[in-house]
């Protein structure tokens, strides 16, 4: 069974990205830093026939992703990975705290590179995979109260850009997944966002992004219409 890895597995589009792929017969390694979130999406893809398992990670560690990467990659026959891992601090540019500018660079930017830099060489190896980088409509264009977040993810879509160009003639397929707000939990407590409620949900987000799996580049907006 191939195995592809989740990163920020444990809710929202990773979970329900994790739960689609599951029912498609992917052997499913969820990753985060919480392992009772992820413990819990594990039990819910085995209750309805699937397999997965989880590994507690920070994405931003290098020594942890490297070893717990060569270690899974020696463990199952991983076909593919999802950087899905991600945080946003929002507000004016001049209230960002340092703590949150160094929180977004080191897991929307670094998380990214690295876990791609510990996976990609083995699904080139293997001649087969996909690289899905879930990146954020604050990667194509700059909004109000985001600077440090946009830049963030302009830097990841520069990032997986030059990586389709560089592995165009190869197996391995490359993915750039735009999606806008979400409904869910993480905007609580904050006035960014006044009703998420007019967002899609991370599930109706997961299910447009596997319809549109063949994309090369996926933009989903965040209204419902």
């Amino acid at each position: 069974m191939k195995t592809i890895i989740i990163t920020g597995a444990g809710s929202g589009l990773g979970k329900e990205l994790a739960l689609i792929l599951s029912a498609k017969g992917y052997h499913i390694l969820l990753a985060g830093r919480t392992a009772e979130k992820l413990s819990a999406v594990k039990s819910v893809i085995e209750e309805a026939g699937g397999a997965a398992d989880f590994l507690e990670l920070n994405v931003s560690d290098e020594k942890s992703v490297f070893s717990k990467m060569t270690e899974v990659c020696s463990t199952y026959r991983v076909s593919g990975l999802v950087n899905n891992a991600g945080v946003g601090h929002f507000g004016p540019f001049v209230n960002i705290s340092e703590n949150e500018i160094m929180d977004m660079l080191n897991t929307n930017v670094l998380g990214t590179i690295l876990m791609t830099r510990a996976v990609l060489p083995i699904l080139q190896d293997q001649k087969e995979g996909l690289l899905m980088n879930i990146i954020s409509t604050a990667g194509l264009r700059g909004k109000v109260n985001e600077a440090v977040y946009a830049a963030s993810k302009f830097a990841v879509r520069g990032f997986t850009e030059s990586l389709q160009k560089e592995y165009e003639n190869t197996p391995v397929k490359i993915k750039a997944v735009y999606m806008g707000g979400m409904d869910t939990p993480f905007w609580v407590g904050s006035s960014h966002v006044s009703d998420a409620s007019r967002f899609r949900t991370p599930k109706e987000v997961a299910q447009l992004i596997i319809e549109h799996i063949n994309q090369d580049e996926i933009i989903i907006e965040s209204k419902k219409s």
